[in-house]
């Protein structure tokens, strides 16, 4: 089954049922990053559960995050090839499914090499994910309406990342409670951290069923004119000699090695490092916080760039890039600010980096021509967490172990990336527009 393409970048308008698509991949999104950071919630637990008073256990715990991270991003290149092919929301549906199983796989590891091979399968189903969810939104929405689009859709990072802290966090601690079951004897249960993992099987699996009842949009001829055809190697390669794709992946991958490391240990950072609470209390006021910032600074940074795309001259990238420059400063003031007045530095911080969630993804979008779509997100991905996130949570966890324990060390060393992030994207914006203009006309 060949690809189908447009000979432009987008539809013309919004095609029929994307409104419902934008909200059944948004909830995924969702439960995507709940996922992800129930982990980052429960790190203590599993430290003191299965790897105890080894002295490497630090380094270790941010492995966990590394093996998800490697069979994402080598797989993602494998789902975005047939992501432009096969249907989209089949591998969609597949991918769901799988990373929910292999969640509650993680929940009943009792060694820490199951827990680490379970973390792979969850790598393996999000990126059947990863690279079509954005492209099937591109595909029903208009590029005027891109950029507030892809913004909601990306909410879900920090609401997900929030929900996944205060979720992890009610559960991080053993309850017990009893159900009653007439006919029968009351049932005694007793939950723990494993519990945090169990409890997105069954969400997961529906939101993945529900993916196989969408049509997919590139075969709604009547509502959009299409053309087929088969991606060539020089549509791939093109990607490579856009100069504003290249910027925008280095930029993304140095914000991606800064906050993906840091947010990976935040919760314990606060709670053990700077001792300013209970980590239960702890992950529920970050996710609180990570709520608020991500959902108004998510969508005000999609707005802003909308508003500015026919003002400003790669606005999408200058927005992004002054979120990141504004963003790094407040980050050391938390460092060195006592709790709990570090906390409003913790706000700021969140609310800035979150700033450019909506246009970075846009540009990705917008400069790659629509029969290489999801490859352009596939490589994406495979970049920015290769060069990001992949090898950032270890760093932070061998500085913390080689010097005494003090997390600012790692902190500091990876939070600097994110000037790095702002400077690819303030040098890749005088590209942008003339490289959306070259996809648009192809």
């Amino acid at each position: 089954m060949g690809a189908i393409a447009s000979t432009e970048p987008g539809p013309s308008r919004v095609l029929p049922g994307a409104k419902k698509a934008l909200m059944l991949l948004l909830a995924i999104n969702l439960f995507n990053y709940i996922d992800r950071y129930i982990l980052a919630a429960v790190l203590p637990k599993i430290r003191d559960t299965m790897l105890g008073d080894d002295p490497h256990a630090d380094q270790k715990l941010g492995w966990l995050a590394t093996a998800f991270l490697l069979s994402y991003m080598i797989a993602s290149p494998i789902f975005g090839w047939l992501a432009d092919r096969f249907s989209r929301w089949f591998l969609v549906g597949c991918g769901v499914i799988l990373w929910s199983i292999a969640s509650g796989e993680s929940g009943r590891a009792d060694v820490f090499i199951v827990l680490l091979i379970t973390r792979l399968f969850v790598g393996i189903g999000e990126a059947a994910y990863g690279p079509a969810a954005p492209t099937i939104i591109s595909d029903l929405f208009p590029i005027e309406k891109r950029g507030q689009v892809m913004s909601w859709f990306y909410m879900a990072i920090p609401v997900g990342s929030a929900l996944g802290y205060v979720w992890g966090g009610i559960l991080v601690e053993s309850h017990s409670f009893s159900i009653f079951v007439p006919g029968w004897k009351s049932i005694a249960v007793e939950t723990s951290w494993r519990w945090a993992f169990y409890s997105v099987v069954i969400p997961g699996m529906l939101l993945g069923i529900l993916c196989f009842l969408m049509p997919d949009p590139r075969k709604q001829a009547g509502a959009a004119k299409v053309e087929r055809r088969r991606a060539k190697l020089s549509d791939y390669l093109r990607l490579l000699k856009t100069k504003s794709y290249v910027f925008n992946c280095l930029g993304m991958a140095a914000l991606t090695f800064a906050i993906g490391g840091i947010s990976h240990w935040m919760p314990t950072y606060i709670s053990k490092f700077r001792h300013a609470g209970e980590l239960d209390r702890v992950n529920q006021i970050f996710g609180l916080i990570t709520v608020v910032t991500g959902i108004s600074a998510t969508l005000l940074g999609g707005i802003v760039g909308d508003r500015l795309r026919t003002r400003v001259r790669g606005a999408y990238f200058i927005v992004s890039a002054f979120g990141l420059a504004m963003g790094f400063p407040l980050f050391l003031l938390m460092l060195i600010t006592p709790f709990p007045y570090a906390w409003i530095f913790v706000f700021l911080a969140e609310f800035f980096l979150f700033f450019n969630t909506g246009p970075s993804n846009t540009a990705l979008a917008n400069v790659s021509h629509p029969s290489v779509r999801a490859s352009a997100f596939a490589l994406n991905i495979l970049v920015i967490h290769a060069l990001g996130d992949a090898i950032s949570p270890p760093i932070i966890g061998a500085l913390t172990d080689y010097s005494g324990g003090n997390m600012n060390v790692g902190f500091a060393v990876v939070g600097a990336m994110m000037l790095v992030g702002s400077i690819f994207w303030w040098w890749g914006a005088r590209y942008l527009d003339a490289d959306t203009e070259r996809a648009q006309a192809m």
